[in-house]
């Protein structure tokens, strides 16, 4: 075990060696070749907007309002219970259908919307049926759904998209008719008169991976043939503001659940029989009507970004109001703005960590840069009908900087036990060049000006070196100090009999030569490094450089402790001779 730490151990201090800050740049090198190839080929991070998205749009302060000429006929629970005594449990007859039908259309409503698939005659009561056909006939802003099944069962289908009234063709650029009318699964409205209308529009919702509906696929794309929604088909036959939506809208959501102007199906109907009318008489003049359900047992019931059963009805009035007033949410997205902001992010954290930025200061930047990002999307979800979604660029940024921090602190590690690493790996142990460094003002330090004195040693040294600075207003015996910087260096033996074995070991004389010639260097400069690091205008230094020799038959702290406390020694030694 002890071998295994062993080899960590130099394996660590090796890369610490050859890579030290080049790190940084190596990783900010290789991220944004991921950046790039995601952006080009996968689209992982930049179609990253999830749980973001939806803990803000959920938490909005300002919520658009729902359209007041939207109105939910709603068939529910009360509903079906209040109408079981005489027409069954659901499906009622189609009649009764018919004759609220007839009565709304009475008060001149916008559109009526019918948000149930009449997919199959009623067997049991044809003249039921018959009834609704004509009442549907007799209208010209009646809508209803048609469902767009699975294309794996379009080979099962005799129905192609030219079949179905309302559809159109987009021809291609180069004018091109369809070479050929493939077949679609698709399930119709059974009534002949609903066909005729043209009024007829998918009603297929599609949640995202994780089971959430936050978009509406307003049409679909059939080799060239354009099913409408039906969103788009009721936004188009009454718009407010002119638009050209694209295929799939993030839904602008008006809030939770119940948000809209909803009405029992059952008072309606009720009022609607009765002679002593309880209810306005313009109640659905110049209203846009959608008849749906919200029933628990009609099983149409939608996890979405506002609930986790949202009622299928009110999504679609949601998606027939973000597109009659054309304010869904458009995301600023794109492959550009995905890799500009991505690697901003990336390369200014490289470069905090390059120049060996205040540790804590730069997680506090770094910190408060991505929350700043999180704020103005949230800002801008708010004010405006734009979701800024900044989730892939800050993952990416999240995960430059959890690399860069363990390699930081593993650096730091590494370069606390290059020295035994050295002593320890060797036959002969190795020899150290103790420098401390003691810093005097009348003033006192701030830890800030210390790490930065501390940071700028560090980049000024060209050899492998620890620098650890010592606070004099600690407590306990430290106290006694004044504010310190302690460098070490460390070169081998050239002798390979092992230290301590009665043999003279002899020091690496390049490698002290380096390291001397380091510390004659940062004693030229430390003056400016001084200015450069804040400190008081009265700040002055005195320093010393002790030498020593560690072994591997001595334990290695109470070594490290002798070197340290010689070299303290002959500090104060030296500033009591005369000169």
């Amino acid at each position: 075990m002890n071998k295994l730490v062993l080899l960590i151990n130099q394996w660590l201090a090796n890369i610490t060696r050859k890579l030290h800050n080049n790190f940084y740049l190596y990783l900010s090198t290789l991220l944004t070749l991921f950046v790039l190839l995601d952006a080009s080929l996968f689209h992982v991070g930049e179609n990253m907007r999830d749980k973001a998205f939806d803990l803000m749009v959920k938490n909005r302060v300002i919520v658009p309002r729902p359209d007041p000429d939207i109105v939910i006929v709603d068939i529910n629970e009360a509903s079906l219970s209040a109408m079981a005594g005489e027409y069954g449990r659901w499906p009622w007859p189609r009649q009764v259908l018919g004759e609220f039908l007839e009565n709304i259309e009475a008060q001149q409503p916008k559109a009526v919307v019918f948000d149930i698939l009449f997919s199959d005659p009623d067997v049991y009561n044809p003249d039921s049926d018959a009834y609704f056909n004509d009442v549907i006939a007799g209208t010209d802003n009646t809508f209803f759904p048609m469902l767009r099944l699975a294309p794996e069962s379009d080979h099962l289908s005799k129905i192609t998209p030219d079949q179905i009234p309302g559809v159109n063709y987009v021809k291609p650029d180069d004018g091109t008719s369809p070479s050929s009318k493939q077949p679609i699964a698709i399930v119709l409205p059974h009534f002949e008169a609903a066909l005729n209308t043209k009024h007829l529009g998918t009603h297929n919702i599609y949640p995202d991976k994780d089971g959430i509906v936050r978009e509406y696929r307003l049409w679909h794309d059939e080799h060239g043939w354009i099913l409408p929604s039906l969103p788009l088909a009721v936004a188009n036959f009454a718009p407010i503001e002119p638009a050209s939506p694209t295929q799939n809208i993030l839904i602008n959501w008006r809030g939770k659940p119940f948000t809209y102007q909803f009405v029992t199906f059952s008072d309606v109907y009720a009022d609607m029989a009765s002679k002593v009318k309880k209810r306005p008489a313009n109640e659905f003049k110049d209203k846009i009507v959608i008849i749906g359900s919200t029933a628990p047992s009609l099983f149409d019931l939608k996890a979405t970004a506002m609930a986790k059963a949202h009622p299928g009805v009110e999504i679609l009035a949601t998606a027939i109001d973000n597109v009659r007033h054309n304010d869904d949410l458009k995301v600023w997205r794109g492959k550009i703005p995905y890799i500009l902001v991505s690697l901003t992010l990336i390369w200014l954290t490289a470069l905090a960590f390059f120049r060996n930025m205040d540790r804590d200061k730069l997680t506090t930047v770094f910190s408060s840069s991505q929350i700043t990002l999180l704020a103005l999307s949230y800002t801008a979800i708010n004010l405006t009908n734009t979701y800024l979604d900044f989730t892939g660029p800050i993952t990416w940024a999240v995960m430059y900087f959890s690399i860069a921090k363990i390699y930081a602190l593993a650096n730091d590690r590494a370069m606390q036990r290059i020295l035994a690493s050295d002593v320890e790996s060797g036959k002969s142990g190795a020899n150290i060049l103790l420098m401390p460094i003691v810093i005097e003002s009348q003033m006192s330090f701030t830890d800030s000006m210390l790490k930065k004195l501390s940071h700028k040693i560090e980049q000024q040294l060209q050899q492998p070196a620890t620098v650890e600075f010592v606070k004099g207003t600690q407590s306990g015996i430290w106290g006694l100090f004044s504010d310190m910087v302690l460098i070490s260096w460390a070169y081998t033996n050239t002798n390979q009999i092992e230290a301590g074995a009665g043999v003279d070991t002899e020091p690496n004389k390049a490698q002290q030569d380096k390291a001397q010639q380091d510390a004659i260097q940062l004693a030229a400069n430390l003056s400016r490094l001084l200015q450069n690091s804040g400190m008081p205008d009265d700040a002055s230094v005195r320093y010393v450089m002790h030498t020593g020799t560690l072994n591997t038959e001595k334990p290695m702290a109470s070594q490290w402790r002798g070197l340290f406390a010689q070299a303290i020694i002959k500090l104060d030694i030296l500033e009591r001779e005369p000169s």
